[in-house]
């Protein structure tokens, strides 16, 4: 009886410790999926996962790889079907090394600078752990402090793509190009808004901004630059890095947003507003892009560090000219848009988009349309409205560097010839800081001119106000 006890007393044990490995088996957070994205200067790879985890990771040399220890998780998926051309990695494997911990292990042709971190779960995605595999020398060059004012190159950094080659024209020396900055919204990770019909916001903008470059590239005197080339995503801080490097005279970023009233239709144009959007719809629009950087994910990012000081300095000092010239811009390119699209509103709006905080860079969003209204997200979608879209931005911009090119270009010097045709009625919206004198300082008109053109018969001007500019040879007139 003695020896009957104990048996059963052993065979419960086991069953109970049987039961806590099936209950750890269990707890085990699942990773259910691995994704991989290419960009120009780096590779992301993200496990989606079923809850958090803790996670390991070291290099090896001879051959080169990486390793990964997850703690408490288990593979539930496959990592044979990743697409690795056009990257580092050579393979991916796994070891299941206890029923709590798997060791991942990155196959490398070539050394890289891994960076790791964990993202928690937001509105389009669960619990993801996130592997960024920078190519060697990709960040060799010191990074500018967010906002500095960088002085623009005589030849602007042209990067190696295949899109959209330009023409080679030659002009005056000392001439160069004005550059447009095309920032195509979202990519990679972040696939932005979603259309009724599945559409990804980040496929249709890359498709505007690669026709909008090809159309700024048939213009004589100015080049386009793509900011993101592929679908791949970059933190929003760094799209403007990447524009000032390649010398933008502006900043285009396009997007095609999504809004809870599915009814809402429209194109849109917005500035940065300082003291915050000009409409309700402004302000959703702008958290709703701001949190771009939070699904897409940066890692550890410092908010509070000295560049930021540094910015804040920089746009107290400079930010009145750059919104100005973005409110200007923005204007002629609502206009032109309002000609082959209807408009959700008929001035630009302004809010707190952080992809606009550019100091030194005139900046402008344009809102395409709304890819949550089934019939405009059909519109977005085709070829056609896609040309109209980039042709009617296109002209807006001419007009705008027509009438105030900056100095040392193509258009300046034709400018200055007497060459250059007429881009239409110039119109100025006033901003906040503003005063008529300046106005007129900047445009090269006289004073009595400029109150002359728009009938004024004081000096007194206010916000949102908008201004006719007159041509710069009656100006000159007594």
């Amino acid at each position: 009886m003695g020896i009957s006890m104990r048996i059963r007393a052993r065979a419960f044990g086991v069953g109970l410790l049987l039961l806590a490995l099936a209950a750890d088996v269990l707890a085990a957070v699942q990773v259910k999926g691995v994704r991989l994205w290419r960009a120009p200067d780096n590779t992301r790879l993200v496990f989606d996962l079923s809850g958090p985890v803790q996670h390991n990771l070291f290099t090896l040399t001879a051959p080169h790889r990486i390793v990964i220890d997850v703690n408490g998780a288990q593979l539930a998926t496959r990592l044979d079907q990743l697409a690795l051309s056009n990257t580092p990695i050579t393979g991916v494997r796994s070891a299941q090394r206890s029923p709590d911990e798997l060791r991942v292990v990155i196959d490398l042709s070539a050394p890289v600078t891994p960076k790791s971190f964990s993202l928690a779960p937001n509105q389009q995605y669960g619990d993801r752990l996130v592997i960024d595999l920078f190519d060697q020398g990709a960040d060799s060059a010191p990074a500018l402090p967010a906002g500095s004012a960088a002085s623009k190159p005589t030849v602007p950094v042209t990067p190696t793509q295949t899109t959209a080659p330009r023409t080679a024209t030659a002009l005056p020396a000392g001439k160069r190009d004005i550059v447009i900055a095309i920032d195509a919204g979202h990519g990679g990770e972040d696939p932005g808004a979603i259309g009724p019909k599945g559409q990804h916001e980040k496929n249709l903008t890359l498709a505007i901004a690669k026709e909008l470059q090809r159309q700024i590239n048939r213009e004589k005197g100015f080049r386009g630059e793509l900011v993101r080339t592929g679908d791949y995503f970059i933190p929003l801080r760094k799209r403007t890095e990447i524009a000032r490097k390649k010398g933008a005279d502006l900043f285009v970023s396009i997007h095609a947003d999504a809004a809870p009233n599915r009814s809402a239709f429209g194109a849109s144009v917005f500035a940065l507003s300082e003291r915050g959007a000009t409409s309700e719809t402004a302000r959703w629009l702008a958290d709703n892009e701001n949190r771009s950087d939070l699904i897409g994910g940066v890692g550890t990012v410092s908010l509070d560090d000295k560049d930021r000081v540094l910015a804040g300095v920089l746009l107290d000092l400079s930010m009145t000219a750059s919104l100005a010239s973005s409110l200007d811009v923005g204007q002629k390119v609502l206009s032109n848009m309002g000609r082959i699209t209807p408009l959700h509103k008929r001035r630009v709006e302004q809010a707190g988009f952080m992809v606009l905080k550019s100091p030194d860079i005139p900046s402008i969003l344009v809102e395409t349309g709304f890819i949550s209204n089934h019939n405009e997200s059909q519109k977005l979608a085709s070829a056609s409205h896609q040309q109209a879209l980039a042709r009617a931005i296109t002209t807006g911009v001419k007009q705008f560097f027509q009438q105030s090119p900056p100095p040392g270009t193509y258009i300046a010097w034709l400018r200055d010839q007497g060459r250059l045709s007429s881009a239409g009625p110039r119109e100025h919206v006033v901003s906040s800081g503003e005063s008529l004198a300046l106005i007129a300082q900047r445009y090269d008109v006289s004073l009595a001119a400029l109150r002359s053109a728009n009938n004024l018969k004081s000096d007194s001007i206010r916000i949102g106000q908008v201004l006719q500019i007159p041509a710069t040879t009656l100006a000159a007139q007594p």
